[in-house]
C-alpha cells in the first residue's frame, strides 16, 4: 500500500487529528514501519495452525463472592475530608 498526501489526509480527518510539516513526515515513516510488518506477517505459512479465539483454555473462572469487612467503620471516616457523626459529608448535587 502506497503511503501517499492523500491517505494522510483521510487518517488525519478520520481520527480528528491535524498534522504540521513534520508531523506528516514522522506519521508516513512509521505507517511504512508497520505495513512492512504487517507484509511480513502475510509470508508466513500458517498451513494448519488454527485460529485463537481464548488465550486459555480455562472457562468461566470467578472468584468467590464473599462478604467481608476489610475495613472498620472509624477507618472508613477517619480518611474523610468531611462528616457527621457517622457519615460522610459530600456537597449537594441536586436542587429542591
Amino acid at each position: 500500500m502506497e503511503i501517499n498526501d492523500a491517505l494522510i489526509d483521510r487518517l488525519a480527518e478520520l481520527s480528528k487529528l491535524e498534522f504540521n510539516a513534520e508531523g506528516r513526515v514522522l506519521i508516513k515513516k512509521n505507517l511504512g514501519k508497520i505495513f512492512s510488518m504487517v507484509e511480513k506477517m502475510n509470508d508466513l505459512d500458517l498451513e494448519g495452525v488454527e485460529p485463537l479465539v481464548y488465550m486459555t483454555s480455562e472457562h468461566n473462572i470467578f472468584r468467590a463472592d464473599d462478604i467481608k469487612q476489610e475495613l472498620t467503620h472509624e477507618e472508613i471516616l477517619m480518611n474523610a475530608p468531611q462528616k457527621d457523626s457517622d457519615f460522610i459529608k459530600v456537597p449537594k448535587v441536586l436542587k429542591n
